[in-house]
């Protein structure tokens, strides 16, 4: 039986949607009394893990699930070995630098030297000053990073940005885009190395069903 790391949370629902469209069916996971974190498909050929979208990679990586789809963001953040397959185009939102609307920085460079900037995604935020040249100290925060500027503990922000709102109601404004984050295939490299059809008749599946999600 072929296992798969889905994501909890925002990315779960096209997720599901995108396996069905592709003969796997774990649309149980969507129920409003579930508990479970584990779903077996109607059809009895894979079972899915309900599992936090930072932790999909460790779960591929070390062999407790054969694939898995997780946030492009978390892929930039992770140093764990997986096998990267697929764009699934769903899920889409920018990972950003934002500044608060009243300061005088509009680009990267405006930001002074040494400046405290405030994200959860440390690994990326510090290769995009890196690549910059811009030295800043990178301040690893958990929780609402919005309130790095606003309490002016820090000048910036690196975050996830889909509609903005979060930033506008907070008196942020972007001023980059490192990059456009979407949903990701990944795949245990072992369980491809092994696998003879199933695997890959289901990720040629999920291939040729990508494209015709309604979002």
């Amino acid at each position: 039986m072929i296992t798969i790391a889905l994501p909890k949370g925002a990315l779960l629902k096209d997720s599901i949607s995108i396996l069905e469209k592709a003969g796997l069916n774990f649309s149980d996971a969507l129920l409003e009394n579930n508990r479970s974190l584990t779903i077996e498909s109607k059809c009895r050929r894979a079972k899915a893990l309900l599992v936090r979208n930072g932790d999909v990679p460790v779960y591929v990586s070390y062999g407790q699930a054969d694939l898995g789809i997780v946030g492009y963001d978390v892929l930039q953040e992770s140093e764990l070995k997986v096998a990267k397959l697929l764009d699934l185009e769903f899920g889409g939102c920018h990972m950003s630098l934002a500044v608060k609307n009243n300061s005088k920085y509009s680009k990267p460079t405006d930001l002074p030297a040494n400046c405290k900037v405030a994200s959860k995604f440390t690994k990326t935020a510090r290769a995009y000053f890196d690549d910059l040249n811009i030295p800043v100290e990178i301040v690893h925060l958990m929780g609402s990073v919005e309130l790095g500027p606003i309490t002016g503990m820090a000048e910036a922000i690196v975050d996830l940005v889909a509609t903005g709102k979060t930033l506008k109601e907070n008196g942020l404004n972007k001023i980059d885009d490192l990059f456009y984050s979407t949903a990701r295939l990944i795949a245990n490299p072992l369980s491809l190395r092994l696998d003879s059809n199933p695997l890959r008749d289901v990720i040629l599946s999920i291939e040729s069903s990508k494209g015709i999600l309604n979002i």
